[in-house]
Protein backbone atom coordinates (compact mmCIF):
# COMPACT_ATOMS: atom_id res chain seq x y z
CA UNK A 1 0.00 0.00 0.00
CA UNK A 2 1.44 3.39 -0.97
CA UNK A 3 2.13 6.15 1.54
CA UNK A 4 -0.39 8.32 -0.33
CA UNK A 5 -3.19 5.87 0.42
CA UNK A 6 -1.79 5.27 3.90
CA UNK A 7 -0.15 8.43 5.30
CA UNK A 8 0.38 6.69 8.63
CA UNK A 9 3.06 4.55 7.04
CA UNK A 10 4.80 7.65 5.68
CA UNK A 11 4.80 9.20 9.17
CA UNK A 12 6.17 5.96 10.61
CA UNK A 13 8.99 5.81 8.07
CA UNK A 14 10.01 9.38 8.88
CA UNK A 15 9.84 8.53 12.57
CA UNK A 16 12.25 5.61 12.14
CA UNK A 17 14.53 7.54 9.79
CA UNK A 18 15.15 10.39 12.21
CA UNK A 19 15.20 8.20 15.32
CA UNK A 20 18.27 6.30 14.10
CA UNK A 21 20.71 9.25 14.34
CA UNK A 22 19.15 10.14 17.70
CA UNK A 23 19.90 6.69 19.10
CA UNK A 24 23.43 6.91 17.71
CA UNK A 25 24.00 10.29 19.37
CA UNK A 26 22.37 9.59 22.73
CA UNK A 27 23.19 5.91 23.25
CA UNK A 28 25.93 4.48 21.05
CA UNK A 29 28.49 7.32 20.98
CA UNK A 30 28.38 8.09 24.74
CA UNK A 31 28.77 4.40 25.55
CA UNK A 32 32.02 4.36 23.56
CA UNK A 33 33.45 7.66 24.76
CA UNK A 34 32.29 8.66 28.22
CA UNK A 35 33.78 7.03 31.31
CA UNK A 36 31.68 8.17 34.24
CA UNK A 37 33.73 9.64 37.05
CA UNK A 38 36.97 9.64 35.05
CA UNK A 39 37.64 12.93 33.29
CA UNK A 40 41.08 11.94 31.98
CA UNK A 41 39.87 8.68 30.40
CA UNK A 42 36.88 10.44 28.84
CA UNK A 43 39.07 13.19 27.41
CA UNK A 44 41.51 10.63 25.99
CA UNK A 45 38.65 8.71 24.38
CA UNK A 46 37.27 11.86 22.75
CA UNK A 47 40.73 12.88 21.53
CA UNK A 48 41.31 9.41 20.07
CA UNK A 49 37.85 9.24 18.48
CA UNK A 50 37.17 12.85 17.61
CA UNK A 51 35.34 11.90 14.43
CA UNK A 52 32.91 9.75 16.39
CA UNK A 53 32.29 12.58 18.85
CA UNK A 54 31.68 15.08 16.03
CA UNK A 55 29.36 12.62 14.30
CA UNK A 56 27.35 12.31 17.51
CA UNK A 57 26.87 16.09 17.60
CA UNK A 58 25.85 16.20 13.94
CA UNK A 59 23.54 13.22 14.36
CA UNK A 60 21.76 14.88 17.27
CA UNK A 61 21.21 18.05 15.25
CA UNK A 62 19.93 16.07 12.26
CA UNK A 63 17.60 14.03 14.45
CA UNK A 64 16.15 17.09 16.15
CA UNK A 65 15.69 19.05 12.94
CA UNK A 66 14.19 16.03 11.21
CA UNK A 67 11.68 15.56 13.98
CA UNK A 68 9.92 18.71 12.80
CA UNK A 69 8.95 16.77 9.67
CA UNK A 70 7.91 13.77 11.77
CA UNK A 71 5.50 15.78 13.90
CA UNK A 72 4.12 17.58 10.84
CA UNK A 73 3.40 14.20 9.24
CA UNK A 74 1.63 13.11 12.42
CA UNK A 75 -0.28 16.39 12.41
CA UNK A 76 -1.48 15.75 8.86
CA UNK A 77 -2.50 12.24 9.87
CA UNK A 78 -4.40 13.16 13.03
CA UNK A 79 -5.58 16.77 12.64
CA UNK A 80 -9.01 15.52 11.59
CA UNK A 81 -9.45 13.92 15.02
CA UNK A 82 -8.90 17.09 17.03
CA UNK A 83 -7.09 20.04 15.49
CA UNK A 84 -6.44 21.68 18.86
CA UNK A 85 -4.67 18.63 20.26
CA UNK A 86 -2.74 18.21 17.00
CA UNK A 87 -1.59 21.85 17.10
CA UNK A 88 -0.55 21.49 20.76
CA UNK A 89 1.47 18.40 19.84
CA UNK A 90 3.37 20.33 17.15
CA UNK A 91 3.92 23.33 19.45
CA UNK A 92 5.46 21.20 22.20
CA UNK A 93 7.85 19.50 19.79
CA UNK A 94 8.91 22.80 18.23
CA UNK A 95 9.48 24.27 21.70
CA UNK A 96 11.87 21.46 22.61
CA UNK A 97 14.12 21.70 19.57
CA UNK A 98 15.92 25.01 20.43
CA UNK A 99 16.79 23.54 23.83
CA UNK A 100 18.35 20.50 22.16
CA UNK A 101 20.27 22.64 19.64
CA UNK A 102 21.67 24.98 22.29
CA UNK A 103 22.56 22.00 24.46
CA UNK A 104 24.97 20.75 21.79
CA UNK A 105 27.12 23.80 22.49
CA UNK A 106 28.13 22.03 25.70
CA UNK A 107 29.50 19.14 23.65
CA UNK A 108 31.32 21.53 21.33
CA UNK A 109 32.85 23.29 24.36
CA UNK A 110 34.02 19.93 25.72
CA UNK A 111 35.62 19.12 22.37
CA UNK A 112 37.48 22.46 22.29
CA UNK A 113 38.86 21.78 25.75
CA UNK A 114 39.98 18.27 24.84
CA UNK A 115 41.69 19.46 21.67
CA UNK A 116 43.58 22.11 23.68
CA UNK A 117 43.45 25.06 21.30
CA UNK A 118 46.33 27.55 21.43
CA UNK A 119 44.47 30.01 23.64
CA UNK A 120 44.03 27.19 26.19
CA UNK A 121 47.74 26.43 26.44
CA UNK A 122 47.97 28.28 29.76
CA UNK A 123 45.54 25.76 31.28
CA UNK A 124 47.03 22.45 32.39
CA UNK A 125 45.66 19.28 30.78
CA UNK A 126 44.11 17.84 33.98
CA UNK A 127 42.23 21.09 34.43
CA UNK A 128 41.07 21.06 30.80
CA UNK A 129 39.93 17.47 31.19
CA UNK A 130 37.96 18.39 34.30
CA UNK A 131 36.34 21.34 32.53
CA UNK A 132 35.50 19.12 29.55
CA UNK A 133 33.82 16.68 31.91
CA UNK A 134 31.88 19.58 33.42
CA UNK A 135 30.53 20.54 30.00
CA UNK A 136 29.62 16.93 29.27
CA UNK A 137 27.74 16.83 32.57
CA UNK A 138 25.98 20.06 31.59
CA UNK A 139 25.08 18.43 28.28
CA UNK A 140 23.46 15.58 30.18
CA UNK A 141 21.60 18.05 32.39
CA UNK A 142 20.34 19.84 29.30
CA UNK A 143 19.04 16.50 28.11
CA UNK A 144 17.28 16.03 31.46
CA UNK A 145 15.59 19.43 31.06
CA UNK A 146 14.46 18.57 27.53
CA UNK A 147 13.00 15.27 28.71
CA UNK A 148 9.99 17.10 30.08
CA UNK A 149 9.09 17.99 26.48
CA UNK A 150 9.78 14.39 25.42
CA UNK A 151 6.87 13.58 27.69
CA UNK A 152 4.58 16.56 27.17
CA UNK A 153 4.22 16.16 23.41
CA UNK A 154 3.25 12.50 23.83
CA UNK A 155 0.17 13.41 25.89
CA UNK A 156 -1.80 15.15 23.09
CA UNK A 157 -0.54 12.47 20.69
CA UNK A 158 -1.90 9.80 23.04
CA UNK A 159 -5.31 11.50 23.12
CA UNK A 160 -5.35 11.76 19.33
CA UNK A 161 -4.44 8.09 18.90
CA UNK A 162 -7.01 7.00 21.48
CA UNK A 163 -9.82 9.02 19.91
CA UNK A 164 -8.95 8.37 16.27
CA UNK A 165 -10.14 4.74 16.06
CA UNK A 166 -7.58 4.47 13.23
CA UNK A 167 -5.04 2.89 15.56
CA UNK A 168 -5.38 0.51 18.51
CA UNK A 169 -6.52 2.35 21.63
CA UNK A 170 -3.90 0.41 23.58
CA UNK A 171 -1.24 2.43 21.75
CA UNK A 172 -2.87 5.63 22.97
CA UNK A 173 -2.85 4.41 26.57
CA UNK A 174 0.77 3.25 26.26
CA UNK A 175 1.82 6.61 24.78
CA UNK A 176 0.17 8.44 27.68
CA UNK A 177 2.07 6.28 30.19
CA UNK A 178 5.25 6.88 28.17
CA UNK A 179 4.72 10.65 28.29
CA UNK A 180 4.11 10.65 32.04
CA UNK A 181 7.23 8.51 32.56
CA UNK A 182 9.41 11.06 30.71
CA UNK A 183 7.97 13.93 32.75
CA UNK A 184 8.56 12.07 36.02
CA UNK A 185 12.10 11.18 34.92
CA UNK A 186 12.88 14.80 34.06
CA UNK A 187 11.57 16.09 37.38
CA UNK A 188 13.48 13.36 39.22
CA UNK A 189 16.71 14.44 37.52
CA UNK A 190 16.11 18.02 38.67
CA UNK A 191 14.68 17.46 42.16
CA UNK A 192 16.11 14.09 43.24
CA UNK A 193 19.06 13.38 40.93
CA UNK A 194 20.37 10.50 43.06
CA UNK A 195 17.26 8.50 42.09
CA UNK A 196 17.45 9.29 38.37
CA UNK A 197 19.11 6.04 37.30
CA UNK A 198 16.67 3.93 39.30
CA UNK A 199 13.64 5.73 37.84
CA UNK A 200 15.10 5.37 34.35
CA UNK A 201 15.44 1.61 34.78
CA UNK A 202 11.92 1.19 36.15
CA UNK A 203 10.47 3.34 33.35
CA UNK A 204 11.92 1.24 30.51
CA UNK A 205 8.64 -0.64 29.74
CA UNK A 206 6.81 2.69 29.46
CA UNK A 207 9.37 4.09 27.00
CA UNK A 208 8.67 1.24 24.59
CA UNK A 209 5.24 2.77 23.96
CA UNK A 210 6.76 5.16 21.47
CA UNK A 211 8.67 2.32 19.81
CA UNK A 212 5.47 0.26 19.53
CA UNK A 213 3.64 3.23 18.00
CA UNK A 214 6.44 3.83 15.51
CA UNK A 215 6.61 0.19 14.42
CA UNK A 216 2.82 -0.08 14.14
CA UNK A 217 2.78 2.88 11.75
CA UNK A 218 5.57 1.40 9.63
CA UNK A 219 4.13 -2.12 9.48
CA UNK A 220 0.36 -1.56 9.59
CA UNK A 221 -0.02 2.13 8.87
CA UNK A 222 -3.15 4.21 9.44
CA UNK A 223 -5.27 6.18 7.02
CA UNK A 224 -6.07 9.76 7.88
CA UNK A 225 -9.66 10.60 8.88
CA UNK A 226 -9.96 12.66 5.70
CA UNK A 227 -9.22 9.62 3.53
CA UNK A 228 -11.50 7.48 5.65
CA UNK A 229 -14.35 9.96 5.15
CA UNK A 230 -13.77 9.81 1.41
CA UNK A 231 -14.83 6.20 1.38
CA UNK A 232 -11.93 4.07 2.55
CA UNK A 233 -12.38 1.70 5.45
CA UNK A 234 -10.12 2.26 8.46
CA UNK A 235 -6.89 0.32 8.62
CA UNK A 236 -7.70 -0.64 12.19
CA UNK A 237 -11.15 -1.32 13.52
Amino acid sequence: MSSTRNPGRFAGLLYVLFSIPGVFAMVYAPSKLIVHGNAAATANNIAASETLFRLSIAAQLISQAGFIFVVLALYDLLKGVNRRYASLMVTLVVASIPIAFLNELNSIAALLLVRGADFLSIVEKPQRDALAMLFLNLHFQGFVVDEIFFGLWLLPLALLVYESRLLPRLLGVWLAIDGLAWIILSLTGILLPRYYDNVFRWAQPAFFGEVAFMLWLVIKGARSPALDAAGFSPAVS
